[in-house]
């Protein structure tokens, strides 16, 4: 299951994924907001998809204008794991070494076609564990 929402800067960008990943990837999604292009406040989109990404130990995706401020906030919340990406080898290294759990995207600084395929890069990437285990459970203890 994955989780979706946005700011108000990345509305259209989150409708273009959200289509891309039910239409194409198949992939059952749920739209936790913004619904239009009122001004809306990216700390509490990233709270509630964050919440539900753990809630379910399910995959979130983020955007906001610039991706910066939406994956900022996802971080400050005790196990989340959200990577900032704009082409598709960091997608894939943040899930397959880092075990990221949510995708932040920047509405304003990358176009419809790319976020689709760092979107995929990221929804069909597993994490490794191995050496790369040890330095994840690292970073969640950072958060004790």
């Amino acid at each position: 299951m994955i989780f979706i929402g946005s700011d108000h800067g990345g509305l259209e960008l989150k409708n273009e994924v959200l289509q891309y990943i039910k239409n194409e990837l198949k992939e059952e999604i749920i739209d936790k907001g913004c619904y239009s292009k009122d001004s809306v406040d990216y700390p509490d989109i990233a709270k509630d998809v964050c919440s539900d990404v753990l809630k379910n130990n399910a995959i979130g995706i983020l955007i906001c204008g610039t991706g910066i401020g939406i994956s900022i906030a996802a971080n400050k919340i005790d196990g989340i794991r959200c990577a900032l990406c704009s082409e598709e080898y960091s997608a894939s290294m943040a899930k397959r070494h880092n075990n990221a759990n949510v995708l932040a995207l920047g509405g304003r600084t990358i176009g419809a076609e790319l976020a689709k395929s760092i979107v995929k890069s990221f929804l069909q990437s597993q994490f490794e564990g191995g050496r790369h285990e040890k330095r994840v459970n690292k970073i969640m203890d950072l958060q004790k």
